[in-house]
Formats: C-alpha cells, structure tokens, sequence
C-alpha cells in the first residue's frame, strides 16, 4: 500500500482509517434490515482515494455485513450508507448535506477545515504532515452513534449544540 518511495500517500492513510472507523464506531441495532445486508461506506463527490479505499475493505466484513464502497454525486442519491466522506469538491454544500443526513445514523467524515464545527462527526486534519483527526461527539451522538474511548483519546473534540 505504499506509494512511489514507499511511504503511504496521504489517501492511503484516509483510506485505511476510514475502513478502521467501521470497527471503532457503534451503530444502533435497527441500521439493518438484514443480518447480511453491506456495511457501506460511501463517498459524495469526486473520489481522492483512487482505488486505495476499495482495497482496504475488499473481503471485509462488519460482524456478518460485507464492506462495498458506493459513489454519490449528489446527496440525493444516497440510500442506505454507514459512513460517508465528503469530498472537498461537494463541500460547498456542506450544511445542505448535514441538514439532509439528519436523523440518519451515518458517520459523516471529510477533510473539510472547519468541518466538524459545523457539525461532520470525524474531520481529517494534516499537522506537521501528520493525519489527525478531530471528532464532534455531539454530532455522532445525534444521529445515534457511539464512537469508542480509545478513538476519541487519538483526536481533538470539537462540540456543537445538537
């Protein structure tokens, strides 16, 4: 998974923590109509990750529910969706989105600065070209998700009123 020198690219990296937030987030019990329906993990606007994101998750499963990565290019479009990053380039309508996504249990992740202030549940951050993560617990807990201690204790927590 490394890129050209060997070091992961910055995607890579989003990519392979997008995947692990399916293990470190909880979602309430009635998010499945079925005990094998896919764990999807979507992406709204243009794709950063190439396939890089398709290749973490391929083969893997969330208890019984198979990993699938599905692409929205509009909010519109999406169905059924655990978690969704937020491509910069749909991010004009950052607050159109969050306001269609409410009451949904679906983990919004971007790397829009700013973004979990204004209500993203996870937002990539680049310090000193270190990925960190900033979380908005409020927001997660609105839309009935618990994210686990030892993933809030890797990020800084960014709160808005719900």
């Amino acid at each position: 998974m490394a890129g050209a020198g060997g070091a992961p690219t910055e995607y890579q990296v989003k990519a392979v923590f997008v995947y692990n937030f399916s293990r470190f987030v909880a979602w309430p019990a009635a998010t499945f109509a079925s005990a094998n329906q896919p764990f999807v993990i979507g992406i709204l606007g243009a794709d950063p990750f190439g396939s890089h994101l398709a290749e973490a998750v391929q083969g893997e499963h969330v208890d019984a529910h198979p990993l699938v990565v599905r692409h929205f290019t509009n909010v519109a479009d999406i169905g059924q969706c655990q978690i969704l990053f937020i491509d910069r380039s749909a991010a004009a309508n950052l607050d159109g989105i969050l306001a269609k996504l409410d009451h949904r249990s679906t983990l919004t992740v971007t790397d829009v600065q700013g973004a979990s202030l204004r209500g993203v549940m996870i937002q990539f951050e680049t310090l000193d070209r270190r990925i960190r993560l900033r979380i908005n617990p409020n927001s997660a807990r609105a839309a009935g998700l618990t994210i686990s201690a030892p993933l809030l204790q890797l990020a800084q927590i960014d709160r808005t009123e719900q």
